[in-house]
This record gives structure tokens, C-alpha cells and sequence, in this order.
């Protein structure tokens, strides 16, 4: 509302009503426009049912003008229009997905459902500096027991895996050996069974160096116990010989306990050497062995993610050459598997690795875009910020190569080939199906690396030319290594790119245009990592969320060069998180949603395949305002979402062109908030979350867009 414009004003007093149109200077408008009590001067001539007279023959009326008054005005609707009626042009089907990286406890300790911490007793000072093998395991020793604890590493496994734990019992008395609480506890839901397992070999019987019987079992205990010692579960086993054997049982609490613990106990003198000690839920995601935490993952399902990236992020190209990420260390067996430091300060088992990841995908409905090593380094490796990259030798390139095709035989190959072999020895003869994969992340554009990528792009390109290799254009969204990335994908004619960009909430509203410029005869964009950085960002506030929101209805818009998009990180455990902020939080037993996980699993449940265009008159400026529409061909829906980033409602008249049908049906849903600042606290009823309630609308119909909302019509027409 601008200065003098008339505002009219309805009231009644005496039995008589009245009308006056007033000028309002513009503090009052705005004041006005928000619906407060305004105190307006009057230049007006009020009408009453029997005739016209000045203000003076209004009689009682005067005082009352003269006081505050409340004023509703009439502001000017903005105009959304949607040609409803074209069919559209064709746009990614696959836009909205997840990007997987174990960052902020997210394998180890979070989606991977192992519940015991350090169970193959490789923790080590390279991860943390007072960390070592018994890290996160304490003696135990009942009714009097006596002995020691060591590790060891003659007699592995596996190769893969190196150390073991020797358990030396001079005087069982009640037991003596080893527990263990998990990350932070071991929760425990009674009534459900855990499926417990462990290798051992009898080392000795007796003392170590004098007599003893070896012909006798070592008699063994596990046990489910609460903070007092109270057994909420136990099972027995019988150690027998000198070959690693594994020795499996089913418990079930009696009880439910948040805080509970492992303990193992050795009930004879003797030795035994253990390893893989190992805790699952049965109810894993799906129910599978070795499988997934069913609450993190069906948060991630719910979003109903078109794609899975992983498994980084920087975790590919880690700290230095010895650390890039190998992806056949991942597979088979998980006790043959090589446990790794984490780029990000911890641990990695590889329990959850690349055969736990495409099953995953396939389980919910999510297509694999594995990312692989390009050869060198982290530009911030050994230490050295901005000048550490790395390149990998030229004659040790060959077999990095090799390693790359082999994933493909690996995902995709017949049960014949070597590596489609161990693929079906793991339950899965049939194909993973995989088309994408992307090399490098993030890496400094250099010479070094430009060479090391070609030599992977034309190796997978000659051999396997079905595979869409995605490149990389640095960490931002410009800069050199954006346009170094850029000139390098145009030079070798790739088909896609990956471009990242961790920014303020302000800059998605002011790069709402940034794809409708882009070239659609160049390659494709894959925006593999963004979020919107609040001036605070441990907190996922509104602000950001709606932010995003906006920037995604961009990429709808841009959805024939656009491919893909994902949020970054995905999933961080309270107490253990590196990077801030993120879309999931969550600790042993709760997983607590953010503003901005509604707002991707709003457009990853309201995806479609073909965008319509869409216009908005006149556009705000500086913009608080961004819409898109789009078409599901499956389902014939049509879905609109609106993105108000404005602190007062949007007065909008939306009008479908070319619809013909009287009233569509469907459904309403809002995400919107108190206020922009606004978060969703852990263990307190969310106050962002999304509203969904049923809707009949015409093909032109209007709509007040709450302030800093986020909007999604879902109808049938």
C-alpha cells in the first residue's frame, strides 16, 4: 500500500451503519496492511440509509472516527498463473533424492543397526588420541574372578581384519570377561528378540604354560544387563578347538531398558581369543540380516528419495592416498571386511557397506549413484588446508581403473563374472541395474586431476557406455574450480555435473533464475550437496527450510538440466555430530525431524515428470515469492507449490489456464512455522511440521499464503 491510498472502513453505531474512504500515510498503511488498529485522519462524507451530509451531521459517529479504528484493507492480490491446460515440458522424474555420507555418527552408531561399539576391537589413536583396541570395552569380573585382557593379531580372521581379544581366566569364580554399552547405551524394547553373535577359538585350557585339559570346552555366558548387573537376557555357548568358529543366539529381554549392556563371560580357567562380538535388533528395516535401523530408515524412505548418492562426500577422497575410499573392502563377508578411519574423526566397521547400500536403494524404490575416487586427494589433505591435494601415481592409475570397472561388473554383471559372483554369493544374483556414477568430489580442478578423470571417464566410456559419468565443479556454487570444472565437463563433453553450495538463506531467493540460463545443449546438473546456513547453524530454522523450498521450485522449473538434487549432510547423532546443520538428528532411541526434512519430503512425495509453465504478476522485489507447478503422468495429479519467504501473508488469485473442470479435488498441505527463527526442539512437540487437510478448488480460486510457508495442492483434474 503506498501513501494516500484510500482505505475503506465499515462500522455501525445507533442502529445505523457507515462507510468512509480515508487517505493513510504509509507507516499507517503498513500498519494497516497488517490487519492493527490504525488512527486515521478523515477526509470522508458518510452515508446514511435516509441521505448525504458532511462529517459535522453524523452525530455520535464523529467521536467514534476520531478514535482508533480498525481498518482492513484491500491489498493488491498477486496473480499466479499456470497454463493447466498445455502439457508441459518433460523434466527430471528423478529430482528430488538423498546423499548418504557416514558424517556425524551416520553408519556406525545410526543407520547401520549394529548396537555394540569397537566390536572387532580395531578403534585406534589415528581416529581419536585416547583411543586404542579395548576402547569402549571394560573388564568384568564376578564372584571373585580373576584374569587379564589383551589384544592380539597373529591369528586373525581375516587379513582384513586384524585384532582379536585374548581372554586369560586364572579363577572363574562367577564369570570373568568383557562389556561393552554400545554408542552412548544399548536400548533395549522387551519382548523383541536381539539376534547376538560372536567368533571365538579355544586358545587353552588350564594355565597357558603348564597343564590343562584341551579336550574341554570353554564354557561361555552372554547376558543382557541392566546399569545394576540385573539380567535382562543371557544365552550359553560351548568353545571348543583352535579354528575360528562363529557362535550365534537369539535373546529376548524380559523388559525394556534404555541403558542396558553386553557382557560376555568365560566361566573355566583357561584362554579364549574373540571377535566380531556382535548385537542386531531383529527388526532391522525390511528385516535384514546385517540391516539397517528400522526408525532411521524408514525416515529416509518416507521422504520417497528418487536416488541414493554415497558414500561421500569427502569421505571418497579422505586424508591422503592410503585413505581413498575402496569400495571392495566393503563387500562380502563382514567380518573379511577392512575397517577404516573416518574421514570426519571416527570409526568405520564397512558393516554397512556398498551390497547394504544399492539394497537399501532397491528397497526404497531409490536408484544407486555410487561416487568413486578420481585419483587424487582432498585439496586440505595431511593437514595442509588448500594446498595438501594429492595425485595418485600414473602406474598405480591402472589399477584404481580396474577397481572402477570392477564395481560396474560388480552391480551389474552376470553371476558368471568374478565380481557379479560375489555379488550373488551375497544373496543378490540378479543385477543392482546401476547407470550413474560419479567421480571425484569436490576436488581442486588441477592438472593433475583433469589427467587422472580422463583416464576413468574413457576406461568406463569404452567399456561400458551405458554408465552416465557424473563430474565434479569444486565445493561453490562459483570461483575458479567451478569454472575450471565447467570449461573441463564442456571440454570432454560430459553428460552431467555435480555442483555444491552451502549458503544464506537469502542467497536461494536472489538465485531463483540461476538454471534458466544455463546451457540445454551442455551437460546435465546434478546438485549433489546444498542447504540453506542460518546465522545459527546448530538450529534448522524456518528461515532456511522455506529458503530451500523456494530454491527448489527453481529447480523444478529447471527440471530438463537439473537431474538431481540432495540436501547435505542427511543424518547426524546427537553428541557425535561434526557438521551442522543437518536434515535428520537423532540419538539411540528417538530420530527428530527438522523444518527442512518436511520440506524435501513435501517435494519428494509431490514429484512429478512434467513442469507447467508457470507465472507469477507482479513479482515482488527483492523476491519473497516463488511457485511451480508440475505434473505426475503416473498418477494424472496436478501439484502446485507455493513459496512465501515474506512476514505477512500472500493474497493470491491462482488460475489454471485450460482447465475446463468445474472443481478439482485433493489435498492441501502447509508447512509453515511461528515465526522465521522457529526450530523444532528434540523431545518437544515440533512446531514446524507440516498441516495436510482435504481441498476443492476451481480452476481459478484464491489463497492467503501464510507468512513463511511453504504450500503444496495436490489435486486430479
Amino acid at each position: 500500500m503506498n501513501t494516500g491510498q484510500h482505505v475503506r472502513c465499515r462500522f455501525a453505531t445507533h442502529g445505523a451503519s457507515y462507510e468512509a474512504t480515508t487517505r493513510i500515510c504509509m507507516k499507517q498503511a503498513a500498519r494497516a496492511n497488517a490487519g492493527s488498529e490504525t488512527r486515521v485522519e478523515l477526509r470522508a462524507i458518510f452515508h446514511r440509509g435516509h441521505g448525504r451530509g458532511c462529517c459535522h451531521r453524523a452525530g455520535p459517529v464523529v467521536a467514534l472516527l476520531c478514535a482508533w479504528l480498525t481498518c482492513v484493507t484491500v491489498a493488491q492480490q498477486t496473480i499466479i498463473r499456470i497454463e493447466a491446460g498445455q502439457p508441459g515440458k518433460s523434466i527430471s522424474p528423478y529430482l528430488i533424492g538423498v546423499f548418504f555420507e557416514d558424517l556425524n555418527y551416520a553408519a556406525d552408531g545410526g543407520l547401520y543397526a549394529e548396537l555394540i561399539q569397537n566390536r572387532s576391537f580395531e578403534y585406534s589413536p589415528t581416529e581419536q588420541p585416547d583411543w586404542h583396541p579395548l576402547k569402549f570395552w571394560d573388564v568384568v569380573s564376578r564372584g571373585g574372578a580373576d584374569g587379564y585382557v589383551r589384544v592380539e593379531d597373529s591369528r586373525p580372521i581375516h587379513e582384513n581384519n586384524p585384532n582379536y581379544a585374548l581372554i586369560v581366566v586364572r579363577h572363574p569364580g562367577d564369570g570373568f570377561g568383557l562389556a561393552n554399552s554400545g554408542f552412548d547405551f544399548i536400548p533395549l524394547n522387551g519382548g523383541e528378540r536381539y539376534n547376538f553373535s560372536f567368533w571365538a577359538y579355544q586358545a587353552f585350557m588350564g594355565e597357558m604354560w603348564g597343564r590343562g585339559d584341551h579336550t574341554r570346552p570353554m564354557p561361555v555366558t552372554v547376558r543382557l544387563e541392566d546399569q545394576l548387573g540385573n539380567v535382562l537376557a543371557q544365552a550359553s555357548f560351548e568353545v571348543r578347538g583352535r579354528q575360528w568358529q562363529k557362535y550365534a543366539a537369539a535373546l529376548t529381554p524380559t523388559r525394556s531398558e534404555p541403558r542396558a549392556r553386553m557382557v560376555l563371560l568365560a566361566h573355566a580357567q583357561g584362554g579364549i581369543c574373540v571377535d566380531m562380538i556382535s548385537l542386531f535388533p531383529e527388526k532391522t528395516f525390511r528385516g535384514r540380516p546385517n540391516g539397517l535401523r528400522a526408525d532411521l530408515a524408514q525416515a529416509i524412505a518416507d521422504l520417497k528419495p528418487k536416488f541414493i548418492r554415497f558414500p561421500g562426500g569427502c569421505l571418497v577422497h579422505g586424508l591422503g592416498l592410503r585413505h581413498l575410499y575402496n569400495w571392495k573392502e566393503t563387500v562380502g563377508p563382514v567380518e573379511q571386511r577392512r575397517a577404516r578411519r573416518n574421514v570426519w574423526g571416527y570409526h568405520q566397521t564397512r558393516g554397512l557397506g556398498y551390497f547394504e547400500l544399492f539394497q537399501f536403494c532397491e528397497d526404497i524404490g531409490a536408484i544407486p549413484i555410487p561416487v568413486v575416487p578420481a585419483g587424487v586427494t582432498c585439496q586440505h589433505a595431511g593437514s595442509s588446508p588448500n594446498r595438501g591435494q594429492e595425485a595418485l601415481p600414473l602406474d598405480q592409475m591402472p589399477a584404481l581403473v580396474q577397481d572402477i570397472l570392477d564395481l560396474i561388473e560388480w552391480a551389474n554383471g552376470p553371476t558368471n563374472s568374478r565380481w557379479g559372483a560375489v555379488r550373488a554369493a551375497a544373496g543378490r544374483p540378479e543385477p543392482f541395474g546401476l547407470k550413474y556414477l560419479a567421480v571425484g568430489n569436490e576436488e581442486e580442478i588441477t592438472p593433475a586431476f583433469k589427467e587422472r578423470f580422463k583416464m576413468i571417464y574413457d576406461a568406463v566410456k569404452a567399456k561400458h557406455p551405458e554408465i552416465v559419468v557424473i563430474g565434479t565443479v569444486g565445493p561453490f556454487a562459483s570461483g575458479r574450480d567451478y569454472d575450471e570444472g565447467w570449461k573441463f565437463a564442456r571440454e570432454l563433453r560430459l553428460e552431467m555435473v555435480d555442483e555444491h553450495y552451502y549458503v544464506p538463506p537469502q542467497w536461494f531467493w536472489q538465485n531463483l533464475q540461476r538454471y534458466d540460463k544455463y546451457d540445454r545443449a551442455g551437460p546435465k546438473v546434478y546438485v549433489g550437496e546444498y542447504a540453506a546456513h542460518d546465522r545459527d547453524r546448530r538450529r534448522n530454522t524456518l528461515r532456511s527450510a522455506i529458503a530451500e523450498a523456494a530454491g527448489l521450485t527453481a529447480l523444478e522449473r529447471n527440471g530438463d538440466i537439473v537431474w538431481f538434487a540432495s540436501y547435505a549432510p542427511l543424518l547426524a547423532r546427537r553428541g557425535h555430530t561434526q557438521w551442522h546443520p543437518d536434515l535428520i538428528y537423532f540419538d539411540a532411541t528417538n530420530v527428530y525431524l527438522t523444518a527442512n526434512y518436511y520440506v524435501q519430503m513435501l517435494f519428494g512425495q509431490n514429484s512429478g515428470d512434467r513442469y507447467l509453465a508457470t507465472a507469477i504478476e507482479p513479482s515482488p522485489n527483492p523476491p519473497t515469492l516463488a511457485a511451480s507447478a508440475v505434473r505426475d503422468s503416473k498418477s494424472g495429479r496436478l501439484i502446485i507449490k507455493i513459496v512465501n519467504g515474506a512476514d505477512t501473508p500472500a493474497r493470491l488469485s491462482i488460475k489454471l489456464i485450460g482447465l475446463s473442470t468445474a472443481e478439482l479435488k485433493g489435498v492441501k498441505t502447509v508447512l509453515t512455522g511461528p515465526s522465521p527463527d522457529a526450530f523444532n526442539e528434540d523431545g518437544k512437540e515440533p512446531v514446524v511440521k507440516p498441516v495436510t487437510a482435504d481441498v476443492t478448488v476451481k480452476p481459478e480460486f484464491d489463497y492467503d499464503a501464510p507468512a513463511w510457508s511453504l504450500t503444496v495442492f495436490s489435486v486430479r483434474d
